[in-house]
């Protein structure tokens, strides 16, 4: 975890894996950008309280990947740190310890995609 662009890096790593998978299996890649644009877009909920919360499902989730993907989303669409630790808190209610160590991590991902450095 160390390194000031952890989570950026996480991201680069994924990408030829998911290229190679994505060749593969192209439609189904489709289908699911698809609704990953249908599930995400402003509605009765912003696209930045959505990205929040597919930010909490990685980290009850434990999935490194999905942390870093929907911080940098929730960076994109303009959460605040304030809100990012807030929806953490929601997931450390929700999954316990667990959710202290993807959760610490989560923060970590979002202040780093919001280009701010986490309070120590």
């Amino acid at each position: 975890m160390d390194g000031e662009q952890h989570y950026h890096d996480v991201l680069a790593e994924l990408r030829p894996e998911h290229r190679a998978l994505r060749q593969m299996i192209p439609e189904v890649y489709q289908g699911f950008n698809a609704i990953s644009e249908a599930s995400l877009a402003d509605g009765a909920l912003s696209r930045k309280v959505k990205e929040l919360i597919a930010m909490t499902i990685g980290i009850v989730q434990g999935c490194d990947g999905c942390i870093a993907s929907h911080a940098k989303g929730a960076a994109r669409a303009g959460a605040t740190q304030e809100e990012a630790a807030e929806a953490i808190g929601v997931s450390i209610m929700m999954h316990g310890g667990p959710a202290t160590i993807y959760g610490a991590r989560a923060f970590s991902a979002f202040t780093e995609f919001a280009g701010k450095t986490a309070a120590t």
